[in-house]
């Protein structure tokens, strides 16, 4: 039976070469809306910098064009490796690549190229795969393709990661082989373990800070990537800000937040006044958790998050359009990861006028509520994958 509810998690985290600006790999990932379809491509340029970069990008841009596209892989290999400029140095033109191309509620197609194998975790093994190989030629070179079909589950994870993470601490004393494969597996089951419901993004990033620490200098010599793939139930959240534009609707406001199935978050103090009048709940303002320059978070007994409106609403596109993988633990901080870290995302916007910011000398974000909110919603579906949902009342 088909499991409707199942939705994908993927990030990515990355760490250039220790003395390089670029890193040498690139991830780019794309969903297909109307096919319910994610593709995501790690590719690992030759040598590093900003010529290792430019190979990758250029092969990580063509291979989500051409698996969008459903071309043929062979022939869309042949001409990727085709199109890669030439090393001046090695005199080859090379980059790895893994393309992950998963259909919602249906077959995962992963297509491999030079990378080390993809972990597959599933009910807390790593579980082996069978695979085909298929070769292809470019300019007299023969490469290997590595095909696999799965039938993804819930809580299952697709973990594949640049030979900076299977080759961290190469040489060393205790890592003469590197960390390998096998020992990037067990870290991970050990944190997977520990925390079974464990982000993409936070499982990502642990990866590659471990990869990291493996070297007896904690730098990185070589560039660092792993992007994870989250099959999951999907999570629910609910961003509630601005009053609605008709007072009478008020308690309406209020029964939809507390009714509302998933993780909740109100911004903007009007907004949170009437929920603590309409639920009969006080508004308590945390002022000794306040951390940089935003205004403090606050708290309602059943709501997850509770801060200031437009400023922390502004800040968060910011963050979200950067596509910033470390939060800080400030209001705007704490708002986007509730964002990132949940799946369908209901953005229920008010639009009674504020008159607090009409004054010409606030900033133009602050005009108008409705823009930033379409800016948070566009960060989250092109930079996260999210589906995201707008309503205005």
């Amino acid at each position: 039976m088909i499991d409707t509810s199942l939705f994908l998690d993927v990030d990515c985290r990355q760490i250039s070469k220790y003395g390089q600006h670029v890193c040498g790999d690139a991830f780019r990932s794309q969903k297909l809306s109307s096919e319910n379809r994610v593709i995501t491509v790690l590719s690992d340029g030759l040598g590093s910098g900003v010529k290792a970069n430019i190979l990758s990008l250029m092969t990580a841009t063509m291979a989500l064009k051409f698996f969008a596209a459903n071309r043929d892989i062979r022939r869309a290999s042949e001409v990727i490796m085709e199109s890669l400029p030439m090393c001046q140095v090695r005199r080859i033109s090379y980059a790895t690549f893994s393309i992950v191309d998963a259909v919602m509620h249906g077959s995962t197609r992963i297509v491999e190229q030079g990378n080390p194998p993809y972990l597959l975790i599933r009910n807390g093994e790593c579980v082996p795969v069978e695979h085909t190989t298929m070769t292809m030629s470019s300019g007299g070179d023969e490469r290997k393709l590595r095909l696999s079909h799965l039938e993804m589950q819930p809580e299952d994870r697709l973990i594949v990661f640049s030979d900076g993470v299977s080759q961290a601490g190469l040489g060393s004393t205790h890592w003469k082989l590197g960390w390998r494969v096998e020992g990037c597996a067990e870290f991970v089951l050990g944190r997977i373990a520990a925390d079974n419901h464990i982000s993409a993004r936070q499982l990502a990033r642990e990866i590659v800070e471990e990869a990291v620490r493996k070297d007896p200098n904690q730098i990185a010599k070589d560039d660092i990537s792993c992007a994870v793939h989250y099959f999951r139930r999907s999570r629910r959240a609910l961003l509630m800000t601005g009053p609605p534009f008709d007072r009478r609707r008020d308690r309406e406001l209020a029964l939809r937040l507390e009714l509302f199935q998933g993780r909740k978050a109100v911004c903007g103090g009007t907004t949170s006044n009437i929920i603590g009048r309409e639920l009969d709940r006080k508004v308590i303002t945390r002022l000794g958790g306040r951390r940089g320059d935003l205004p403090p978070v606050c708290s309602i007994d059943g709501i997850d998050l509770v801060t200031e409106g437009i400023l922390t609403l502004t800040r968060v596109a910011s963050i979200l359009e950067a596509h910033e993988t470390d939060f800080k633990f400030d209001a705007a901080g704490r708002l986007a990861e509730l964002l990132v870290d949940s799946d369908q995302i209901e953005l229920l916007v008010g639009t009674r006028i504020n008159e607090a910011h009409q004054d010409p000398s606030l900033p133009v974000d602050l005009e108008i509520r409705r823009n930033i909110i379409k800016r948070i919603a566009a960060a989250l579906r092109d930079h996260y994958l999210k589906e995201v949902s707008i309503e205005y009342i």
